[in-house]
């Protein structure tokens, strides 16, 4: 799996199961795209065929790590001076993946299983800034939804 979008990278990620159970390397310093360097984590739980986004960011990198369940991840090229392309990928338990998504790309998820799934998020700012003082770094961009087709 790759993008053509500039910028995005796709890290298919491994599962090493034994009889204990199953292990899976999230984040290695040595496999992220140059100059992406996480500031913070969390999880978000979606619900079955709910969607999270449109939006993009002026400044932040977002790392997604999806792992359970059945996502449809939408990317869309918002760059100045880019051409326009959008990507859509099916990820989640059956097609586990890191994904960095740069400033600029507009992206998106919809939960297309049938049970609550999880998403993990590492982004390359703090949300809100250091302290949560700062204005937040997201442009929604709902209204394009239909265009978007999450």
């Amino acid at each position: 799996m790759q993008s053509e979008i500039e910028g995005v990278h796709i890290q298919p990620l491994r599962r090493f199961t034994d009889a204990r159970g199953w292990l899976m390397e999230l984040v290695r310093e040595d496999e992220l795209p140059p100059g992406f360097r996480p500031v913070m984590a969390y999880l978000s739980v979606t619900h079955p065929g709910v969607a999270r986004g449109p939006h993009e960011h002026r400044f932040q990198a977002d790392g997604f790590a999806f792992l359970s369940g059945s996502y449809r991840l939408t990317l869309w090229e918002n760059r100045p001076g880019k051409p326009p392309r959008k990507e859509v990928f099916e990820v989640g338990e059956a097609n586990p993946v890191f994904v960095v998504i740069p400033a600029g790309v507009v992206h998106g998820y919809q939960n297309i299983g049938d049970s609550d799934a999880f998403v993990l998020n590492f982004p390359d700012k703090l949300y809100a800034g250091w302290g949560r003082r700062e204005p937040v770094d997201e442009i929604r961009h709902e209204e394009i939804n239909s265009e978007f087709q999450l």
